[in-house]
Formats: C-alpha cells, structure tokens, sequence
C-alpha cells in the first residue's frame, strides 16, 4: 500500500485476499461451526432484548430506548464480517473485492462508532438519573433521545465517510493480502496510518472523555449517600453499563496495541474477533442476568 504519489507505476486493483484465522482445510470446518453459534448466539440474544423493550411498555424509558437501540447496532455490527467469512469458508475462497471491501470498512466504522457514541449517551443517561433524579424526566424527555440517537448516526456516518474518503485516495501495486477474515482498517490502509489513527483517536477520545466525566460525577454523587444500601442500589443501575463500556473499550484497545505491537497476522486477527464478535455477543448477557426488569419482560414476551 502506498500513497498516491506515482500513478504511473499503479495498476488498478479489483480485489484483495483475506487470509482468514487459519490457512489448515481440516480446521475450516470447526471455524465455520464455531462463528455461526456466535453468530446466531449474538442475534438471537440483541433481537430478543430489542422486541421485549418495544413490546413492554414498563421499558419505554430511556435507559431501554438506548439499550434497544445498541442491541440493534450489535447486530449490524456483527452482520458486517461473519456472514462473508463464513460465505468464503463454504465456498473455499479467501477473496473479497474492492467494492466490497471499501462497504464492509464503512459499515464496521459506521456501526463501531454508534457502539462508542450510544455508550456515551447512556453514561450520561446514568449521570442524569443518579445526580439529578428529581429532574431526570423534564430532562431526558423523548424529544431529546431521539436528538441524540440521531446525532449518534450523524456522527458516526460522518466519521465513517470522511475515512473511506481517505482510503480510496490510496492506490495499490499489487493485490492486497489481509492478515485477517474481513476488511479492517488499519490492516488495509497501513501507509496512512497517522491519518487513520489520528481521526480514530479523535472519535474514540471524544465519548471516552464524555463517560469518564459522567462517572466521575457518578461517583461523587453515591459518595455523598449516607446509607450502604442507597450506595449499592444507585452503583446497580450503572454496572452493566459500566461492564459493556470496559470490555468496548478493553477490547478496541487490545486490538490496536496488540496491531502496532506485533506482525504476527494471526495474533491480530484473533484479536479482531474479540470485539467484533465477542463484545456484541456478550452485551444481552449483561444487561439481562442481572436485570430483573428485563427478566421479567422477557418471560412476558414468551409468554406472549
């Protein structure tokens, strides 16, 4: 990959080569076995809690607006790399085309960033109801949850396109192996790097600062409750948010270090799965094993 400084030595480039987790056939098998459970694992459970929030009315709050909203995100998010994986799997080839590739690194920037910024929001969201819960319903009225799920989608589309912009003024000399089983940015466009990395930095900087600042207010407001009970009930409705926003972010982390740290193509691509596959699959997890408002309407949904 190089910038496009010489044309004249460029050809234009059709597809690139995803290498996928592993190149032993005896495995491909397992592999496609293995992603299609976690697969159908993450939309079952996101699709269960988005139905159970839209079908009980007790949940139409903001917290479960925001929750319904994330669970979708989840599973586009998801629905962007395994189903082409497990397509090349089935159909013994490792190729995707540049078309393809240039939407699929739209759509994971498009659908990583709405993960980030619903997170932010519902940190806030928590902020609001823990500091100011006399207030918290003027506040956080429906017109202002839909302002901010919308401009969640602005901002991420916007981010999203302003990055496959740069991408698609790169040129390629010869076709592009990707140590990996979908189209990820950083392996992609390596020569622009400090742009990418920069305008990542700058996405993921804003929100994190944003719930940083929305829990350290959290914090100081259940430090000022007197009794140990009203403690832990006002630090139980921020937990599994807190759990999603540390294994997000942990995750997302863990891939760009492990990325800049090694070469290993195997060891990069194993961490890929991690927030790609795992994180959305774990979310309706935590949000519902300890929920007990969520339990309960899930059992009404059933039983409907």
């Amino acid at each position: 990959v190089k910038n496009n400084t010489s044309p004249e030595n460029d050809t234009h480039i059709s597809e690139f080569l995803l290498l996928g987790l592993s190149n032993e056939p005896e495995l491909q098998p397992l592999i496609f076995g293995l992603f299609l459970t976690m697969y159908l694992i993450t939309v079952f459970g996101n699709l269960l809690i988005f139905l159970a929030v839209s079908s009980d009315s007790h949940l139409h709050t903001p917290m479960y607006f925001f929750l319904s909203n994330l669970s979708f995100v989840d599973i586009c998010f998801i629905s962007t790399t395994i189903p082409k994986m497990m397509w090349n799997i089935q159909m013994q080839r490792k190729v995707i085309t540049y078309e393809g590739c240039i939407n699929q690194i739209y759509f994971l920037l498009l659908f990583a960033g709405l993960d980030d910024f619903l997170l932010t929001v519902m940190a806030y969201d928590r902020f609001v109801a823990i500091c100011h819960p006399l207030h918290y319903t003027v506040i956080m009225n429906s017109r202002l949850c839909g302002l901010l799920v919308l401009v969640s989608w602005m901002m991420s589309a916007l981010n999203s396109l302003i990055q496959i912009l740069m991408m698609l003024r790169l040129s390629f000399c010869r076709v592009p192996e990707i140590p990996n089983f979908f189209c990820e940015l950083n392996q992609v466009v390596r020569s622009a790097c400090s742009v990418m990395y920069f305008a990542a930095v700058l996405l993921g900087g804003g929100p994190f600062v944003g719930i940083l600042y929305s829990y350290s207010k959290i914090v100081s407001s259940i430090r000022r409750i007197l009794s140990a009970q009203g403690k832990y009930k006002a630090f139980s409705t921020c937990a599994s948010h807190l759990t999603v926003v540390s294994l997000f972010y942990c995750m997302m982390l863990g891939v760009y270090l492990s990325s800049a740290a090694t070469h290993n193509a195997h060891s990069s691509a194993t961490a890929s799965v991690m927030y790609t596959v795992i994180t959305p699959m774990l979310n309706p997890f935590i949000y519902s094993l300890r929920n007990k408002d969520m339990k309960r309407a899930l059992k009404v949904f059933f039983v409907r």
